[in-house]
């Protein structure tokens, strides 16, 4: 039976990297969730209508393209949209993964998520949780210089990811099965991610 590895962490937190070192290292079967999410609107235009319906907005532009980034305004700072949001896509993210899962044939298929923790949706999903972390304040260093964003604008992005960030200021969770934390270099992040595989397929 296929294994399912969750590999999350805030943004700037390195997990993108990390489940890079994976794919070199036996787990090529990726599932990158926030990617899915956004193809997954294209492909099936009954869930895009849905939404549509239920935030009483469209999510199209004059070509009748769907265009994410009206999506992620309708929902930024309104919870109640975010979770009727989320209530309609997960049911589909579910389904779209247990085909991946399937088709790829895999013992191990990773799920990269920066969100998963955070969604009651997915408790009891993964069979082992990796958390990619690393102090705040290198998160938001990384994350404007990857983005090219202003400071304020990535701590906006920041302040949603509540737990991720109690993880980083020394919080704990006991779904988290694995800390990887990346403070150091790419060669010191690659040796702990591979003390990390080396641990996980001992005890999965």
């Amino acid at each position: 039976m296929t294994k399912v590895v969750v590999i999350t962490g805030g943004i700037g937190s390195g997990k993108s990297e990390v489940c890079r070192i994976f794919a070199d290292n036996g787990f090529a079967s990726q599932y990158n969730a926030d990617s899915r999410a956004k193809a997954l609107y294209v492909e099936y235009p009954s869930l895009l209508e849905a939404m549509q319906n239920r935030l009483g907005c469209s999510l199209k532009d004059d070509k009748g393209d769907f265009q994410p980034a009206l999506l992620s305004a309708r929902i930024f700072s309104d919870k109640e949209a975010l979770e009727a949001v989320e209530s309609l896509l997960f049911p589909v993210m579910m389904e779209d993964f247990a085909s991946f899962a399937e088709r790829s044939g895999s013992e191990y298929v990773v799920f990269e998520s920066a969100t998963v923790l955070e969604k009651p949706q997915f408790d009891g999903f993964a069979d082992k949780v990796i958390l990619v972390d690393a102090p705040f304040e290198t998160r938001l260093e990384r994350a404007c210089a990857r983005d090219g964003a202003s400071r304020e604008a990535v701590l906006a992005r920041m302040r949603a990811q509540t737990l991720m960030n109690e993880l980083s200021q020394g919080g704990s969770d006991p779904r988290v099965d694995y800390v990887i934390m990346n403070d150091s270099t790419l060669d010191v992040l690659r040796e702990r991610t591979m003390k990390t595989i080396e641990l996980l397929t001992e005890n999965i």
